[in-house]
This record gives C-alpha cells, structure tokens and sequence, in this order.
C-alpha cells in the first residue's frame, strides 16, 4: 500500500529533478553568452595604425602639417551624414588633429586599409583625401575649409570638400555646414563629391556596447533555481 507520505516524496523528487534541469540550462546558457564573440572596439571605431614616409596635409581642429612617422586613425563619432575622425600618437596619448569626415563609395571594397591623397605642388606635403577601413565599402572623405579647398580645387582641377565656417574647436565640427567648393571657387552640393549611404543603410559605425545586460538577471534567476533544488532535495533527505 502507497501511502501520502510516500507519494510527496516521489513529488518532490520530480519537483527537484525538474528544478535542477532548469537551472542547468541557464547556467549553461549563460556560460555560452558569455564565450560568444563581442565585437571588437577597433572594429567599432575603425581604430588603425599608419605610417607616413614623408610629411602629410590634413584639415580639421589641430596641426595640419603632419611630419613622417606613426599615426593612430580612430572614428570618434558617427552620424547619419557626417563623422569625425581623430588622428592620433601611435600610442593614442596625443590628439594631433580632429577632422570632420563625409562617407563616400569607393568601387571596390579590400582587405587593406586604402589612403589616398591629393595632387600638389613638387615638394609641398601630401593632402590627404580620404580613409578607407578594410571590407567597407563607404570610407571618409576629408573636409577641408574654403580657403584651403579652393587651392587644392584649382591644382586637381576638380571640386573639394569644405566648411565656409573657421573650424577653431572640435565642436563645432558636428554643425559645421559642409559643401563642396569648384576650382573657380564656386559653392556646389556636397553631393556632386561624395556619394553617401542610402537612407536604409544604417549607421555604419556602431554604438558601443552597453555595459549592461540581461546576464546578470539570467545568472541570478539560475542560482535561484539552482538554490531551491538544492534545498528541496535537503528536505526530501531529511523526510526520509
């Protein structure tokens, strides 16, 4: 004969059985969250390390004369139109110059960060243009200011980004209205230039992560679970 006691007990074996396969399976979860792969930050902020042989031009907040040597490029902030690129020490511990950038197409996409520069004088440094981080297919073009923009117009024979605005600080290169200048000096659309992502592209740098998550709930749910079979199976031990 089966008696009431001995029917609890065989329900609470099971309750227990049940809790403890539950609270595996999110414990195991969890541990594969975590050993999933993150996203690398220089993957997010495009960071990249170049070496010039010879001195460079760029334009921006800061030095725009920048001598041969080893420059960290990173991408400091990302809009629907616009971005701003920073250019760095190798180390990253100097900020040499902060540059308002528009994406542009490029043909063909590599696996290699790809610069390119801009015609000058025989003996004057290189303009730089724009930067290319490998497998994107939109890079970042270069903003130059009026003044600047129309004298490189007028040696590569063809249109120029620019501001008409002094850029004097970083911020004011986020509202900094951007053109493009012809080598006559005329304001033309931006977009006779740079061919910008569609409206449906999204952003193509991405936010950083967020520190916070649902591990740290899904862990905790876990111990829980894992906490009640054990003190379940405590009872049925001491019922026994």
């Amino acid at each position: 004969m089966i008696t009431a006691v001995e029917v609890n007990r065989k329900e609470l074996r099971n309750y227990m059985t049940l809790f403890k396969g539950f609270a595996s399976g999110l414990c195991v979860a969890v541990l594969c969250l975590l050993a999933a792969p993150k996203v690398k930050a220089d993957q997010l902020d495009h960071k990249t390390i170049i070496t010039f042989s010879g001195p460079v031009e760029v334009p921006g907040v800061g030095q725009h004369i920048l001598p041969a040597g080893t420059y960290m490029f990173k991408l400091l902030d990302s809009q629907s139109d616009r971005h701003i690129v920073q250019i760095l020490s190798e180390d990253g511990t100097h900020v040499f110059t902060t540059i308002l950038a528009i994406p542009n197409l490029r043909l063909k996409t590599t696996d290699k960060t790809v610069m390119t520069f801009r015609e000058r004088p025989a003996g004057d440094p290189e303009a730089l243009k724009a930067w290319f981080y490998p497998g994107h297919e939109w890079g970042e073009q270069f903003v130059y200011e009026r003044h600047r923009a129309v004298e490189l117009a007028k040696v590569n024979n063809e249109p120029i980004l620019s501001t008409p605005m002094e850029l004097a600080a970083p911020e004011v290169l986020t509202s900094a209205p951007v053109e493009a200048v012809t080598p006559a000096g005329e304001p033309v659309e931006a977009a006779v230039v740079v061919e910008a992502p569609p409206a449906s592209q999204p952003e193509l740098v991405a936010s950083l992560p967020k520190t916070a998550s649902y591990l740290p709930l899904i862990g905790l749910l876990g111990l829980i679970t894992l906490g009640g079979g054990l003190i379940l199976s405590g009872v049925l031990k001491h019922n026994v």
